[in-house]
Protein backbone atom coordinates (compact mmCIF):
# COMPACT_ATOMS: atom_id res chain seq x y z
CA UNK A 1 0.00 0.00 0.00
CA UNK A 2 3.12 2.36 0.26
CA UNK A 3 4.11 2.35 -2.97
CA UNK A 4 0.90 3.77 -4.33
CA UNK A 5 1.28 6.74 -1.45
CA UNK A 6 4.52 7.38 -2.67
CA UNK A 7 3.57 7.40 -6.28
CA UNK A 8 1.06 9.90 -5.34
CA UNK A 9 2.86 12.50 -3.38
CA UNK A 10 5.59 12.42 -6.59
CA UNK A 11 3.06 12.71 -8.64
CA UNK A 12 1.58 16.27 -6.88
CA UNK A 13 5.32 16.96 -6.49
CA UNK A 14 5.79 17.07 -10.26
CA UNK A 15 2.62 18.30 -10.88
CA UNK A 16 3.28 21.72 -9.16
CA UNK A 17 6.75 21.71 -10.69
CA UNK A 18 5.42 21.51 -14.20
CA UNK A 19 2.74 23.77 -13.41
CA UNK A 20 5.07 26.73 -12.16
CA UNK A 21 7.37 26.01 -15.46
CA UNK A 22 4.65 25.95 -17.53
CA UNK A 23 2.66 29.62 -15.65
CA UNK A 24 6.15 30.64 -16.10
CA UNK A 25 6.63 30.01 -19.66
CA UNK A 26 3.13 30.88 -21.18
CA UNK A 27 3.10 34.60 -19.14
CA UNK A 28 0.98 32.88 -16.02
CA UNK A 29 1.00 34.26 -12.81
CA UNK A 30 4.00 32.99 -10.70
CA UNK A 31 3.50 31.71 -7.50
CA UNK A 32 3.25 33.95 -4.17
CA UNK A 33 6.35 35.04 -2.50
CA UNK A 34 5.97 35.23 1.04
CA UNK A 35 8.52 38.10 1.92
CA UNK A 36 9.32 39.33 5.36
CA UNK A 37 11.95 42.28 4.90
CA UNK A 38 10.57 45.62 6.17
CA UNK A 39 13.58 47.91 5.40
CA UNK A 40 14.58 49.78 2.26
CA UNK A 41 18.26 48.44 0.86
CA UNK A 42 20.61 49.36 -1.54
CA UNK A 43 18.99 49.41 -5.60
CA UNK A 44 21.17 47.06 -7.00
CA UNK A 45 21.07 47.04 -11.01
CA UNK A 46 22.27 45.51 -13.83
CA UNK A 47 24.63 47.03 -16.20
CA UNK A 48 22.92 47.43 -19.55
CA UNK A 49 25.24 46.73 -21.97
CA UNK A 50 23.41 44.53 -23.84
CA UNK A 51 22.31 44.62 -27.55
CA UNK A 52 18.99 42.72 -28.50
CA UNK A 53 18.86 41.17 -32.26
CA UNK A 54 15.71 42.10 -32.33
CA UNK A 55 14.19 45.12 -33.72
CA UNK A 56 12.10 48.15 -32.58
CA UNK A 57 8.42 48.20 -34.08
CA UNK A 58 6.75 51.30 -32.77
CA UNK A 59 3.84 53.57 -34.37
CA UNK A 60 1.62 55.76 -32.83
CA UNK A 61 -1.41 57.69 -34.90
CA UNK A 62 -3.55 60.31 -34.08
CA UNK A 63 -6.99 61.49 -34.93
CA UNK A 64 -8.81 64.06 -33.78
CA UNK A 65 -10.38 61.31 -30.92
CA UNK A 66 -8.04 58.57 -30.78
CA UNK A 67 -4.41 57.53 -30.65
CA UNK A 68 -4.03 54.17 -32.31
CA UNK A 69 -0.53 52.67 -30.82
CA UNK A 70 0.78 50.04 -32.53
CA UNK A 71 4.16 48.67 -30.92
CA UNK A 72 6.07 45.56 -30.12
CA UNK A 73 8.23 46.29 -26.86
CA UNK A 74 11.15 46.44 -27.65
CA UNK A 75 13.50 49.31 -26.52
CA UNK A 76 15.42 51.09 -28.86
CA UNK A 77 18.35 50.87 -26.37
CA UNK A 78 20.64 48.81 -24.87
CA UNK A 79 19.65 46.90 -21.74
CA UNK A 80 20.63 44.25 -18.80
CA UNK A 81 21.50 40.71 -18.93
CA UNK A 82 18.19 38.76 -19.14
CA UNK A 83 17.47 36.17 -17.81
CA UNK A 84 19.42 37.87 -14.79
CA UNK A 85 19.78 36.10 -10.77
CA UNK A 86 16.74 37.66 -9.98
CA UNK A 87 14.60 37.66 -13.24
CA UNK A 88 14.64 34.22 -14.93
CA UNK A 89 12.68 35.81 -18.18
CA UNK A 90 14.05 36.53 -21.33
CA UNK A 91 12.65 39.33 -23.72
CA UNK A 92 10.08 38.87 -26.81
CA UNK A 93 8.15 40.72 -28.80
CA UNK A 94 4.76 41.86 -27.75
CA UNK A 95 2.04 42.90 -29.38
CA UNK A 96 0.55 46.29 -28.02
CA UNK A 97 -2.07 46.68 -30.19
CA UNK A 98 -4.49 49.40 -28.79
CA UNK A 99 -6.13 53.29 -29.01
CA UNK A 100 -6.65 55.88 -26.39
CA UNK A 101 -8.73 58.62 -26.05
CA UNK A 102 -7.96 62.28 -26.68
CA UNK A 103 -10.91 63.50 -25.46
CA UNK A 104 -10.65 62.88 -22.07
CA UNK A 105 -12.89 63.83 -19.21
CA UNK A 106 -10.89 64.43 -16.56
CA UNK A 107 -12.71 62.11 -13.84
CA UNK A 108 -14.20 63.41 -10.00
CA UNK A 109 -11.44 61.78 -7.67
CA UNK A 110 -8.18 60.25 -9.53
CA UNK A 111 -7.68 56.70 -10.15
CA UNK A 112 -5.45 54.32 -8.90
CA UNK A 113 -3.68 51.99 -11.00
CA UNK A 114 -2.99 50.21 -7.36
CA UNK A 115 -5.72 47.82 -7.02
CA UNK A 116 -6.22 46.36 -4.03
CA UNK A 117 -9.81 44.35 -4.17
CA UNK A 118 -7.77 40.94 -4.80
CA UNK A 119 -9.45 40.50 -8.10
CA UNK A 120 -7.47 41.14 -11.00
CA UNK A 121 -3.59 42.22 -11.31
CA UNK A 122 -2.51 44.24 -8.19
CA UNK A 123 -1.28 46.76 -10.70
CA UNK A 124 -2.01 48.20 -14.44
CA UNK A 125 0.81 49.83 -16.61
CA UNK A 126 0.03 53.60 -16.41
CA UNK A 127 1.18 54.14 -19.56
CA UNK A 128 3.63 53.80 -22.99
CA UNK A 129 6.54 55.19 -24.02
CA UNK A 130 7.17 56.62 -27.29
CA UNK A 131 9.63 53.64 -28.28
CA UNK A 132 6.97 51.25 -27.81
CA UNK A 133 7.60 49.72 -24.25
CA UNK A 134 5.47 49.93 -21.09
CA UNK A 135 5.54 51.99 -17.67
CA UNK A 136 4.67 49.65 -15.25
CA UNK A 137 5.66 51.03 -11.92
CA UNK A 138 3.62 48.47 -9.60
CA UNK A 139 4.94 45.18 -8.44
CA UNK A 140 3.17 42.08 -7.23
CA UNK A 141 5.43 41.57 -4.74
CA UNK A 142 3.62 41.62 -0.92
CA UNK A 143 4.21 41.41 2.91
CA UNK A 144 4.06 37.83 3.47
CA UNK A 145 2.77 37.16 -0.05
CA UNK A 146 -0.88 38.49 1.67
CA UNK A 147 -2.49 40.93 -1.01
CA UNK A 148 -5.41 41.69 1.49
CA UNK A 149 -2.76 43.55 3.80
CA UNK A 150 -1.64 45.38 1.08
CA UNK A 151 1.73 46.59 1.49
CA UNK A 152 3.24 46.29 -1.84
CA UNK A 153 6.60 46.36 -1.95
CA UNK A 154 8.49 49.37 -4.12
CA UNK A 155 10.52 48.20 -7.10
CA UNK A 156 13.00 50.77 -6.41
CA UNK A 157 13.18 50.64 -2.80
CA UNK A 158 16.07 48.04 -3.10
CA UNK A 159 13.76 45.75 -0.09
CA UNK A 160 13.19 43.33 -3.00
CA UNK A 161 15.38 42.85 -5.60
CA UNK A 162 13.90 42.31 -8.63
CA UNK A 163 16.71 42.33 -11.10
CA UNK A 164 16.21 45.61 -12.35
CA UNK A 165 18.92 47.27 -14.78
CA UNK A 166 20.29 50.40 -15.43
CA UNK A 167 16.94 51.12 -17.18
CA UNK A 168 15.09 50.58 -13.93
CA UNK A 169 13.27 48.19 -16.26
CA UNK A 170 12.90 44.56 -16.39
CA UNK A 171 11.22 41.60 -17.83
CA UNK A 172 7.83 39.55 -16.86
CA UNK A 173 7.15 35.63 -17.51
CA UNK A 174 5.50 36.98 -21.06
CA UNK A 175 9.14 38.31 -21.96
CA UNK A 176 7.37 42.31 -21.76
CA UNK A 177 10.34 44.65 -21.12
CA UNK A 178 8.83 47.07 -18.70
CA UNK A 179 9.81 50.33 -16.73
CA UNK A 180 9.87 50.76 -13.20
CA UNK A 181 11.49 54.02 -13.03
CA UNK A 182 13.57 56.41 -15.27
CA UNK A 183 14.31 55.18 -18.15
CA UNK A 184 17.57 56.25 -18.67
CA UNK A 185 18.19 54.86 -21.96
CA UNK A 186 15.24 56.60 -23.75
CA UNK A 187 16.00 59.86 -22.05
CA UNK A 188 19.10 59.96 -23.57
CA UNK A 189 18.14 58.83 -26.83
CA UNK A 190 15.47 61.55 -26.73
CA UNK A 191 18.19 64.13 -25.76
CA UNK A 192 16.48 64.98 -22.57
CA UNK A 193 18.45 68.24 -20.68
CA UNK A 194 18.26 70.17 -17.90
CA UNK A 195 17.95 73.59 -19.69
CA UNK A 196 15.14 72.84 -21.81
CA UNK A 197 11.94 71.27 -21.57
CA UNK A 198 11.27 67.49 -21.82
CA UNK A 199 10.81 66.04 -25.03
CA UNK A 200 7.60 63.63 -25.23
CA UNK A 201 8.14 60.42 -23.66
CA UNK A 202 5.00 58.62 -23.94
CA UNK A 203 1.37 58.77 -23.73
CA UNK A 204 -0.08 57.09 -20.04
CA UNK A 205 -3.30 54.85 -20.59
CA UNK A 206 -5.95 57.36 -20.42
CA UNK A 207 -4.51 59.34 -23.54
CA UNK A 208 -2.83 62.36 -21.69
CA UNK A 209 1.32 63.17 -22.48
CA UNK A 210 3.82 62.35 -20.73
CA UNK A 211 7.16 63.98 -19.72
CA UNK A 212 9.90 63.70 -17.72
CA UNK A 213 11.77 65.61 -15.29
CA UNK A 214 12.43 69.26 -16.82
CA UNK A 215 9.10 71.88 -17.39
CA UNK A 216 7.93 75.42 -17.40
CA UNK A 217 7.82 77.11 -13.98
CA UNK A 218 5.17 78.87 -14.88
CA UNK A 219 3.16 76.53 -17.22
CA UNK A 220 1.05 79.49 -19.03
CA UNK A 221 4.17 80.73 -19.92
CA UNK A 222 6.24 78.95 -22.63
CA UNK A 223 9.24 81.32 -22.40
CA UNK A 224 9.30 80.53 -18.87
CA UNK A 225 11.84 79.19 -16.50
CA UNK A 226 12.72 75.76 -17.07
CA UNK A 227 12.99 73.89 -13.42
CA UNK A 228 13.19 70.01 -12.39
CA UNK A 229 9.72 69.10 -11.49
CA UNK A 230 9.29 67.70 -8.04
CA UNK A 231 5.84 65.66 -6.75
CA UNK A 232 4.41 66.72 -4.27
CA UNK A 233 5.09 63.39 -2.22
CA UNK A 234 6.91 62.51 1.20
CA UNK A 235 7.30 59.84 3.41
CA UNK A 236 5.09 59.34 6.45
CA UNK A 237 6.71 60.03 9.62
CA UNK A 238 6.85 57.07 12.47
CA UNK A 239 6.48 53.77 12.23
CA UNK A 240 3.99 51.24 10.50
CA UNK A 241 1.78 49.05 12.18
CA UNK A 242 2.43 45.73 13.38
CA UNK A 243 2.24 43.75 11.07
CA UNK A 244 4.80 44.73 9.01
CA UNK A 245 6.14 47.13 11.33
CA UNK A 246 8.96 49.16 11.02
CA UNK A 247 10.13 53.05 9.95
CA UNK A 248 8.40 54.67 6.61
CA UNK A 249 10.93 54.65 4.86
CA UNK A 250 10.15 53.89 1.26
CA UNK A 251 10.10 49.96 1.69
CA UNK A 252 5.98 49.85 0.44
CA UNK A 253 4.00 51.70 -1.38
CA UNK A 254 1.96 52.79 1.08
CA UNK A 255 5.19 55.02 2.99
CA UNK A 256 4.70 57.28 1.16
CA UNK A 257 1.40 60.26 1.43
CA UNK A 258 0.53 62.89 -0.36
CA UNK A 259 1.08 66.62 0.51
CA UNK A 260 -0.77 69.43 -1.43
CA UNK A 261 1.43 72.20 -2.37
CA UNK A 262 4.95 70.32 -1.63
CA UNK A 263 6.12 69.83 -4.96
CA UNK A 264 5.03 71.33 -8.34
CA UNK A 265 2.40 68.51 -8.87
CA UNK A 266 -0.57 67.31 -8.59
CA UNK A 267 -1.41 63.65 -6.68
CA UNK A 268 -1.22 62.56 -10.17
CA UNK A 269 1.98 63.82 -10.76
CA UNK A 270 0.77 66.00 -13.35
CA UNK A 271 -0.17 69.40 -14.03
CA UNK A 272 -2.03 71.92 -16.89
CA UNK A 273 0.79 73.07 -18.80
CA UNK A 274 2.16 74.06 -22.41
CA UNK A 275 4.43 72.75 -24.22
CA UNK A 276 5.63 72.05 -27.95
CA UNK A 277 3.44 69.37 -28.73
CA UNK A 278 0.35 71.14 -27.30
CA UNK A 279 0.76 74.72 -27.42
CA UNK A 280 -2.44 75.64 -26.39
CA UNK A 281 -2.05 73.57 -23.32
CA UNK A 282 -2.80 69.97 -21.96
CA UNK A 283 -3.04 68.21 -18.65
CA UNK A 284 0.38 66.46 -18.99
CA UNK A 285 1.99 63.69 -16.60
CA UNK A 286 5.68 64.01 -15.11
CA UNK A 287 7.73 61.30 -14.48
CA UNK A 288 10.53 62.60 -11.19
CA UNK A 289 13.57 62.01 -9.64
CA UNK A 290 11.29 61.38 -6.22
CA UNK A 291 8.31 59.15 -5.05
CA UNK A 292 6.22 58.52 -7.54
CA UNK A 293 8.97 58.52 -10.60
CA UNK A 294 6.05 56.76 -12.74
CA UNK A 295 2.54 58.45 -10.92
CA UNK A 296 0.20 56.13 -9.60
CA UNK A 297 -3.16 57.69 -10.25
CA UNK A 298 -4.53 58.92 -13.67
CA UNK A 299 -6.11 62.01 -13.87
CA UNK A 300 -9.17 60.36 -16.40
CA UNK A 301 -10.69 56.81 -17.12
CA UNK A 302 -7.71 54.81 -18.65
CA UNK A 303 -7.52 51.71 -20.73
CA UNK A 304 -6.16 48.98 -18.66
CA UNK A 305 -3.88 47.37 -20.13
CA UNK A 306 -1.81 43.93 -19.38
CA UNK A 307 0.50 41.75 -21.21
CA UNK A 308 -0.36 43.43 -24.21
CA UNK A 309 -4.10 42.19 -23.44
CA UNK A 310 -6.85 45.17 -23.46
CA UNK A 311 -10.13 45.80 -22.59
CA UNK A 312 -12.10 48.20 -24.62
CA UNK A 313 -13.13 51.21 -22.98
CA UNK A 314 -17.15 50.32 -22.53
CA UNK A 315 -16.20 47.26 -20.82
CA UNK A 316 -13.56 48.37 -18.14
CA UNK A 317 -14.83 48.08 -14.60
CA UNK A 318 -13.42 50.64 -12.42
CA UNK A 319 -10.67 50.49 -9.57
CA UNK A 320 -11.36 51.34 -6.65
CA UNK A 321 -9.03 54.61 -4.78
CA UNK A 322 -6.21 52.80 -2.98
CA UNK A 323 -7.44 52.79 1.07
CA UNK A 324 -5.84 55.05 3.44
CA UNK A 325 -4.10 53.25 6.27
Amino acid sequence: MKKPRVFCIASIVALFVISGVFAQQTGGRPPVRQHTVIKSGVLKTLPSDQKLGLKNKSEFKKSNKELEVKANGIPVHRVGQFPSRHNPNSIKEQNHNFSLSLNQTPAIEPIPLHNDTGRGPPNIPFGIAVNGVLFDPGTAEFYMGDRKADWNYEAMSGAVLLGLDHNHAHVQPSGSYHYHGLPTGLLEKIGLHPEEHSPLVGYSMDGYPIYALFGLKDPEDPNSEIIKMISSYRLKKGKRPSPPGGKYDGTFSKDYEFVRGLGDLDECNGRITKTKEFPRGTYAYFLTENWPVIPRYFRAEPLRLRGGMHQRRENRNKIPLRKSK
